[in-house]
């Protein structure tokens, strides 16, 4: 490989390092989360009436559980964020397909 090709390589692999990463994730597939000190899982499952997005958190190892049902329709998101991150989670729905990424929190 030359010298041009590694550095064209090099700045394409630096390049996409710096851009939003969306997880795609399967039917019942539980994805880690993480907010800081609170942390948990979430998984979907395919319903009639829409993808059922079931999220549990807790703040730390001895927090209460907390569990969160969402139902996505195509296009429709949900934004799991705590006020002590300046990044939060988002898990939208794209057509038939879930999308995990992190963005910024929302502030009101």
């Amino acid at each position: 490989m030359s010298i041009r090709s590694s550095l064209l390589a090099a700045t394409l692999a630096l390049a996409t390092l710096g851009t939003a990463h969306a997880d795609g994730l399967r039917p019942i597939q539980a994805k880690s989360i993480d907010l800081g000190e609170v942390s948990g899982v979430a998984y979907y499952t395919v319903e009639r009436d829409g993808f059922h997005v079931v999220t549990t958190l807790a703040q730390g190892e001895t927090g209460t559980p907390i569990r969160v049902v969402s139902v996505l329709a195509p296009g429709q998101s949900v934004v799991l964020s705590t006020s002590q991150q300046p990044r939060a989670l988002e898990i939208s729905r794209a057509g038939n397909e879930v999308l995990v990424r992190k963005t910024a929190a929302v502030t009101n």
